[in-house]
């Protein structure tokens, strides 16, 4: 799904520019809501999870692959605010160290794999649980619909991007029969990967899990014919530490990015599959970055392929979760200024 330099014309990756920018602009403010001192390293860790997964392309149809998108992942996990973050982070550096999404392209692919997947993922995500009981399992059942319904969307709104400034002339009913098509069937990976993502971190520790926040329902008696609140029970000890669970999910990434992904499909992927076979890639152009030494995701001059894809997919978690921690304890320390700002004290009460 990421977009190419050359794929939408100049005027429409500037709007897409500016929707990516005033998107950006209200996560960061909205961020400041969903992180504290215990989520905001969830956050960069997602990132840099997120990026360890894209890595792993998996087949779904014959000379197809497809990889995570991570919108609806980030959004369950910390929140929709700071998953447009996180996927954001993710994507930028996709696209300047590693020559994966154009930069003109950047505004395109923001909109479409950061804002797009996440707004439709989490609302979907909160109407099931809505009407689920609140366990649990539900957040996981919530999950996996969620991220199914994240990736056919943003293949729409591809078409839609492309519809509008499309650099070739293509029909575009056979762009999205054939876009929406393989992305439903990469809608199944993406949706398994995340519930089994979100259920592992609830099962250790739903309390930094945004999605599983206030899951249980306050238990109700009767008493002299009216009903009345239980007593509240004590929270279940967490199974684990927040520097443990940190530990342990960039220990996986790094696994993930370093080793597993040399056995990742090497099929192209849903968009660059249709691209190829539409005729959409007819003016895709050389990506800015093709110098730079981990473009492919490989380090340049290393020429064992699988000492170079792992060098660079471990050197590729380690920035993002530097690059994405960095974002978020900023925001995070904003947080705490504007309540140090509105203090009793501060505003004179």
């Amino acid at each position: 799904m990421h977009v190419p330099d050359g794929f939408i014309d100049a005027p429409t990756s500037a709007v897409t520019g500016v929707v990516a920018a005033g998107a950006l602009a209200v996560s960061l403010r909205g961020a400041r809501r969903e992180l504290d001192e215990r989520t905001a390293p969830l956050a960069g860790l997602v990132a840099a999870f997120i990026f360890a997964v894209q890595m792993l392309n998996f087949p779904v149809a014959a000379g197809t692959s497809g990889h995570l998108l991570g919108g609806a992942l980030a959004a369950i996990l910390v929140g929709p605010y700071t998953g447009v973050l996180c996927v954001s982070v993710v994507l930028l550096m996709q696209g300047v160290l590693f020559a994966d999404g154009g930069l003109t392209a950047l505004g395109v692919n923001i909109t479409d794999m950061a804002l797009v997947t996440t707004v439709v993922s989490y609302a979907v995500f909160r109407a099931l649980l809505a009407v689920l009981p609140r366990r649990r399992r539900s957040v996981t059942i919530a999950s996996f619909v969620a991220a199914l319904v994240s990736v056919p969307a943003a293949a729409v709104a591809f078409t839609l991007m492309y519809a509008v400034g499309g650099t070739t002339d293509v029909a575009i009913g056979k762009v999205a029969t054939a876009m929406i098509g393989v992305h439903v069937l990469i809608g199944i990976g993406e949706a398994v990967i995340t519930a089994l993502t979100v259920s592992a971190v609830v099962a250790v520790r739903p309390d930094l899990v945004h999605g599983a926040r206030g899951l249980r329902q306050r238990l109700r008696l009767r008493v002299n014919g009216e009903l009345v609140d239980a007593p509240a029970v004590a929270p279940v000890a967490a199974r684990t530490s927040r520097r443990r669970l940190w530990l342990t999910g960039l220990a996986a990434s790094l696994l993930l990015a370093g080793f597993v992904s040399f056995y990742a499909s090497a099929s192209p992927d849903g968009l660059e599959k249709v691209a190829h076979d539409q005729g959409i890639d007819k003016k895709a152009g050389k990506h800015a970055s093709d110098g730079s030494p981990l473009a492919g995701y490989g380090v340049k001059d290393v020429t064992d392929a699988r000492l170079s894809g792992g060098l660079a997919g471990v050197i590729g978690v380690g920035v993002t979760v530097v690059a994405g921690s960095a974002v978020f304890w900023t925001v995070r320390r904003r947080r705490t200024e504007d309540a140090r700002d509105v203090s009793p004290v501060n505003s004179g009460v």
